[in-house]
C-alpha cells in the first residue's frame, strides 16, 4: 500500500493528511494498448462488422448497450472508425475500485473488539452483531422501520461477494467478467462472481448485510445481494469488464428473482462525460429500465464529479463521502460528524445538466487528528473469509445510499431512478448546511450543502 500525505494549513496550525491508495501497475485511466470499444447503430451488425475489419470480437454488448470489444491492430482504426455502421471506437481503460483503505482506512488503527461499534477479529469469528456508525448515522437502524429492503434486488458492481460470508444473502446466479492476455473472457454461474479482494464484500455489506444477531447489520438488511465481477483480485478491471456487466444486468435483471432495482458502482477512473459513448449508453439503458444506479464519486479532492467516470454520468446518483462521527484531536481542533471527508471528490448538483453530487454519506467513521496527521478511521462491514474490518472512501459512501434506493424500492413497490434521487434529496438532514467544510486547506467548498441521507426523512411521506 502507498500513503500521500500532504502539509496543509488550519489557521496557524500546520496538519498532514493521509489516504492509503493501491498502487497498481496501471493507473485509473490508462488505455490499454491496442484494446477499444465498438459502439454501433445496431446489434445485428457486431459480426459483420467485425468480419469486415478482420476482427475477433472477445466481448459483445447486446442489452445495455451496442457493440463489442477486443484489439483492434492501429491499421485498421481509421477504416473502422469511418464504417457508417459504427457509432464511436472508444480506448479501453483502466477502472479500479475508488481505493480501499487498510485496517482503519487511511491509517487510522481499527478499534478493538468491544468498541462503540465492535472491530476485527483475528481470525475471523462470528461476533456479537453491532450498528456500525454509518448505519447509524442516516436513521437505519434495525426496529425502526418495518421497510428493511425484503424482495428487492441489489446488483454490487465490483470485485465479488463471498459466498461463504454468513453475513450476506445473495442470489442464486451471479457473473464475472475480466481481462487477461489483453482479451476479455465472461462467464455466468452461481458462485463465478466470488469476491478475491475484499472490496466487493465490504461494500455488500454496507448496504445488505443480515440482521441476524452476528457481525454488523446493513441498510437494507433484507435485500438479496447479486455479485457483478468486474474487478480482479487487485481491484482493477476496464471499461469493457464493466460494461460487460451492466449489459448482463439489463439482460437478467427482469427475470431474476428477486429482481435487480438498485445497482451500486463502488470503482471509477479519470474521465469525461463522452469519452465512452457505449459506457454511458449502458449506464442510460439502465436508467430506462427503472433500474437506480448509484455510484462512488470518487477518492481525489482535487476533482470534480464531472472529471470521473461513471460519477459524472447525469443518470447516476453520485455519493460524496462525510464523516459519521466526531474525531479525536490532540490540537483543539476537532473533524465533526457530517464533515466532508478530505478525501473525498465532490462538485454541486446541477438540475440543468443533472451531473454532480446527489447527496453525502459515511464514508468513514471519523477523522481524527494526532501528531499533524489527519487520519481516517473506517466503516466497518462484512470482510472477505469472515468477520469484519474498517475501509475508507466514497465506495463506502455509496452503498449506505444503495441500501436506502432499495428502501424505497420496497416502499414503493417501484420507483424509477430520478423519483428515487428527488425523494433522498429532499429527505436529507442538514440540508443548507451540511456537509461541513473539512479542516484541510485541500478542501474548497463546492458549492452546495446537499445533507447527508437520512432514512427517516426519506421514507416519511
Amino acid at each position: 500500500m502507498k500513503s500521500h500525505s500532504a502539509l496543509l494549513l488550519v489557521g496557524s496550525v500546520f496538519i498532514s493528511t493521509s489516504f492509503l491508495t493501491s498502487l497498481y501497475a496501471q493507473n485509473p485511466g490508462d488505455h490499454v494498448p491496442d484494446r477499444f470499444i465498438v459502439q454501433l447503430q445496431d446489434v445485428d451488425d457486431i459480426k459483420g462488422v467485425a468480419a469486415a475489419h478482420g476482427l475477433n470480437p472477445d466481448g459483445e454488448f447486446k442489452s445495455a448497450a451496442k457493440g463489442f470489444s477486443g484489439v483492434v491492430p492501429a491499421g485498421r482504426l481509421n477504416a473502422l472508425r469511418n464504417d457508417a455502421r459504427v457509432l464511436s471506437v472508444s480506448p479501453d481503460r483502466v477502472v479500479s475500485a475508488n481505493p480501499k483503505g487498510g485496517n482503519g482506512g487511511g491509517g487510522g488503527k481499527p478499534d478493538k473488539p468491544g468498541g462503540d461499534d465492535g472491530g476485527t477479529t483475528d481470525p475471523p469469528a462470528r461476533d456479537d452483531e453491532v450498528i456500525p456508525s454509518g448505519v447509524e448515522r442516516i436513521g437505519a437502524i434495525p426496529g425502526l422501520s418495518a421497510i428493511t429492503g425484503m424482495g428487492v434486488g441489489i446488483a454490487i458492481v465490483d470485485t465479488g461477494l463471498d459466498f461463504n460470508h454468513l453475513d450476506l444473502s445473495t442470489g442464486s446466479v451471479s457473473f464475472k467478467a475480466s481481462v487477461k492476455g489483453r482479451r476479455m473472457s465472461t462467464r455466468e454461474g452461481s458462485t463465478v462472481g466470488q469476491d478475491d479482494e475484499g472490496h466487493g464484500t465490504h461494500v455488500g455489506g454496507i448496504a445488505a448485510a443480515r440482521f441476524d444477531g452476528y457481525d454488523v447489520v446493513g441498510v437494507a438488511p433484507d435485500a438479496t445481494l447479486y455479485a457483478v465481477k468486474v474487478l480482479d483480485s487487485s481491484g482493477n478491471g476496464y471499461d469493457s469488464t464493466v460494461i460487460a456487466g451492466l449489459d448482463w444486468i439489463a439482460a437478467n435483471a427482469e427475470d431474476l428473482s428477486p429482481p435487480i432495482s438498485v445497482v451500486n458502482m463502488s470503482l471509477g477512473r479519470p474521465g469525461t462525460l463522452e469519452d465512452n459513448p457505449t459506457y454511458h449508453q449502458a449506464i442510460q439503458t439502465l436508467h430506462q429500465m427503472g433500474i437506480t444506479v448509484v455510484v462512488s464519486a470518487g477518492n481525489d479532492s482535487a476533482l470534480e464529479v464531472s472529471e470521473n467516470v461513471p460519477s459524472t454520468y447525469p443518470e447516476v446518483l453520485a455519493v460524496a463521502s462525510t464523516t459519521a462521527l466526531a474525531g479525536d484531536t490532540d490540537i483543539g481542533v476537532t473533524v465533526e460528524a457530517d464533515t466532508s471527508s478530505f478525501f473525498s471528490t465532490d462538485g454541486a448538483y446541477d438540475l440543468a445538466t443533472g451531473i454532480g453530487v446527489t447527496i453525502s454519506a459515511p464514508g468513514a467513521k471519523q477523522e481524527d487528528i494526532a501528531g499533524g496527521y489527519v487520519t481516517s478511521v473506517g466503516i466497518l462491514s462484512t470482510r472477505l473469509g469472515g468477520g469484519t474490518e474498517r475501509n475508507s472512501g466514497t465506495s463506502m459512501s455509496a452503498p449506505h445510499v444503495a441500501g436506502v434506493a432499495a428502501l424505497l424500492q420496497e416502499q414503493y413497490g417501484s420507483l424509477d431512478p430520478e423519483s428515487v434521487r428527488a425523494l433522498i434529496r429532499s429527505g436529507a438532514s442538514g440540508v443548507g448546511s451540511a456537509p461541513y467544510d473539512s479542516p484541510t486547506s485541500g478542501y474548497t467548498f463546492d458549492g452546495e450543502r446537499e445533507g447527508v441521507v437520512d432514512v427517516v426523512g426519506t421514507l416519511t411521506p
